[in-house]
């Protein structure tokens, strides 16, 4: 049987909607953010035949509410496997932090990757909305598989810092440290697939 892997993207939040759409009209286009192939699209193709790779598109992305993405993400993992294979990117690497510390998860899940993830909204250009973490991911420990954390020191998004706050409230996570990876918006992640691959 194939291994599941699921894979949840980032997104923005804000605290009102006047907040979101003073960003809107503020935001400086970056046409490269929307050129080319990106990794989490070809991580299917990468990672092969023994893998079934599942792209989890959650509900309006650029005025993200944990809410909504925590009654979508419930249904979801329902109706996954067990020993699934957890990713996420930017908001929701801490989306998936926060739901794994503070509901019981369903499945058996074989490995938990937090991909350039905020841990608060100290040194971040924008709020968290209900995207904040409890004091407390012991939770995300017990019923997170093994955890990985992947952080780059150049990241613009989510300072580097961030990844130290991680480490310290997970003690035993696999930590990678890149230099020049930014936010991780490339089209290749060879690092990722070695260690999917060999878990």
């Amino acid at each position: 049987m194939k291994k599941q892997v699921l894979m949840i993207h980032g997104g923005t939040t804000f605290d009102s909607y006047k907040d979101y759409l003073s960003f809107l009209k503020k935001l400086k286009v970056d046409l490269d953010r929307y050129r080319g192939e990106k990794w989490a699209n070809s991580l299917g193709i990468k990672l092969g035949r023994g893998f079934d790779v599942l792209l989890l598109k959650m509900p309006n992305p650029m005025n993200a509410r944990y809410e909504e993405w925590k009654i979508l993400f419930g249904k979801i993992a329902r109706a996954l496997r067990n020993k699934v294979i957890l990713i996420g990117h930017s908001l929701g690497a801490i989306f998936l932090a926060k739901y794994l510390s503070e509901n019981r998860f369903p499945k058996k899940v074989r490995a938990t990757f937090l991909i350039s993830g905020p841990y608060d909204d100290k040194s971040l250009d924008e709020s968290l909305g209900g995207f904040t973490l409890p004091e407390s991911l012991k939770k995300l420990r017990k019923q997170g598989g093994r955890i990985f954390l992947y952080h780059s020191k150049d990241d613009k998004v989510v300072p580097f810092a961030h990844l130290g706050k991680y480490k310290k409230a997970l003690p035993g996570a696999v930590v990678r440290v890149f230099k020049k990876r930014g936010h991780f918006l490339q089209s290749d992640f060879p690092e990722l697939v070695k260690d999917i691959k060999n878990l």
